[in-house]
């Protein structure tokens, strides 16, 4: 069943992981979702691995009514985007929503200021385990973990993995 008159929402931001931005958004759209990027104040960012992204539009424009689920990529990024309350603000009515949010690696850190981790199962790159846990997380050392419409991932080895769950959740 394709992903067909879906939209999925992006968070980008300075030293996003290149692969896990790019492997979900092109995969997504090969199923037949619309993508939509989002930062926080700049028009490009460059990728940790050097790979340029021109987002599509501003957080401050988003209404997060409109996407059917969102993915936040790891990298730098994420430590940044965290900073943004109105970022915060639109990972927390997805979730509320009951919209898929899938998190990889170092983007763990946005569900953690959401407050929205606690009493969940997750993973993440080892480097923020103890954030997560610290956080009310239940950590897995897992390829990929779905508590809910929570989908995590580790690190970019374990993207075939994630997007198979994140495209069965979207479906």
């Amino acid at each position: 069943m394709p992903l067909t008159g879906k939209t999925v929402l992006f968070f980008a931001g300075p030293l996003y992981e290149d692969l896990e931005l790019w492997y979900p958004k092109i995969r997504l759209e090969e199923e037949g979702a619309r993508t939509v990027v989002a930062g926080t104040g700049e028009k490009s960012y460059q990728g940790k691995r050097g790979y340029p992204l021109t987002v599509d539009t501003d957080v401050d424009q988003i209404d997060p009514l409109e996407f059917d689920g969102l993915v936040i990529p790891g990298g730098y990024a994420p430590d940044i985007m965290r900073r943004s309350k109105r970022l915060l603000q639109i990972t927390k009515e997805i979730f509320d929503a009951g919209k898929p949010i899938g998190f990889i690696c170092h983007a763990g850190w946005v569900p953690i200021s959401a407050g929205i981790v606690r009493g969940k199962r997750g993973t993440s790159v080892g480097a923020i385990r103890h954030d997560l846990v610290n956080a009310g997380m239940i950590w897995e050392d897992s390829p990929v973990v779905v508590d809910g419409n929570l989908i995590s991932s580790r690190t970019p080895a374990d993207l075939p993995h994630f997007m198979k769950a994140l495209i069965g959740a979207l479906r």
